[in-house]
């Protein structure tokens, strides 16, 4: 039993299919049958072996390696997906849809046509499928997929000035919010971190693991606090230090917290570092602080309610 990897029609689409002794190698084009259908792809990764129980899970498979008249066929079939497209586009506007069409797709053996459209609410699209079906005479799939789904299938160049990540290797879309730029100090301007699909950039949440740690170091140590970046994040919540590094708040810690913090703790400079109290135990490595003698002042009280009162002699 063995497993290849083929890529359909696009660099994020790539699924595992069932090669029954085709012999492929990479970039290799050929022909798999998936659950639309025939499908035109692309080999990614050269037959291997699977376990058997592995293989049983599979269910698409490779039909046979591309031919010459495949790959002219599948020019071909571009060549139709953007007539289907014009038709598609005309129908929405006899009809009055508010809806945006972003891409068509004919499986291999023009079996079926796929449509990917855009929309704020939902949409009755049922008449518009009876009216792609007469015109096309094949069978008719719309799909309604989200603005960031659109800007995969439109592809493009981002802010960065490279290829869209989402078109070229992002398989899955993940939450990201204000609250990782802010972090990472960046621009809350939405216009200057939105990407083409007018969402908040995907990139915001690559190094967002990495800040919080670091940044909150940095603010204790203006303050001049001892502690490792572990104990604090133990300690505090993100949301309490993030705000601690807004306000520019210092933390004192008893020698409770301290202890219970963490048993080897380095303070950030040395030099201003406090020196430890009377009695204190003394870092290894460390000279115990010397004594400094202090002439004991007399204090001269005044009379008060519970101290006598003196008077002196009338010299008169």
């Amino acid at each position: 039993m063995q497993s290849v990897k083929i890529r359909i029609r696009r660099a994020t689409r790539v699924y595992t299919f069932l090669c029954p002794d085709i012999e492929l190698q990479r970039d290799d084009p050929c022909i798999v049958r998936s659950d639309r259908g025939l499908e035109y792809g692309v080999c990614v990764i050269p037959p291997e072996s699977c376990p058997d129980d592995a293989g049983e899970r599979i269910k698409m498979e490779v039909v046979r390696k591309a031919s010459l008249s495949d790959e002219a066929d599948f020019i071909e079939l571009q060549t139709e997906e953007h007539k289907a497209m014009q038709v598609c586009e005309e129908k929405i506007r006899e009809r009055h849809l508010p809806m945006k069409l972003v891409d068509a797709e004919y499986t291999f053996d023009k079996h079926k046509a796929v449509f990917y459209f855009t929309a704020a609410d939902r949409v009755d699209f049922r008449q518009l499928v009876r009216d792609l079906a007469q015109a096309l005479r094949v069978r008719i799939e719309l799909r309604h997929i989200q603005v960031r789904d659109a800007a995969r299938l439109t592809g493009g160049l981002g802010v960065c000035g490279r290829e869209l990540c989402c078109a070229s290797w992002l398989r899955e879309f993940k939450p990201i919010s204000m609250k990782m730029a802010k972090r990472q100090n960046l621009s809350l301007n939405p216009t200057k971190i939105s990407g083409q699909c007018g969402r908040l950039l995907c990139c915001l949440g690559y190094e967002n693991d990495q800040y919080g740690g670091k940044k909150i170091a940095s603010a204790l140590a203006s303050s001049g606090e001892a502690v490792r970046e572990e104990g604090l994040e133990e300690i505090f919540e993100e949301d309490d230090l993030s705000a601690l590094i807004d306000i520019g708040e210092s933390i004192a810690y008893d020698d409770e917290e301290l202890n219970n913090l963490t048993d080897e703790y380095e303070p950030f400079s040395p030099e201003s570092a406090a020196p430890p109290a009377t009695g204190a135990p003394v870092a290894q490595g460390q000279e115990a602080p010397k004594k400094r003698k202090r002439r004991r002042k007399r204090k001269h009280t005044s009379p008060g309610a519970n101290s006598p009162e003196t008077s002196e002699p009338d010299e008169s």
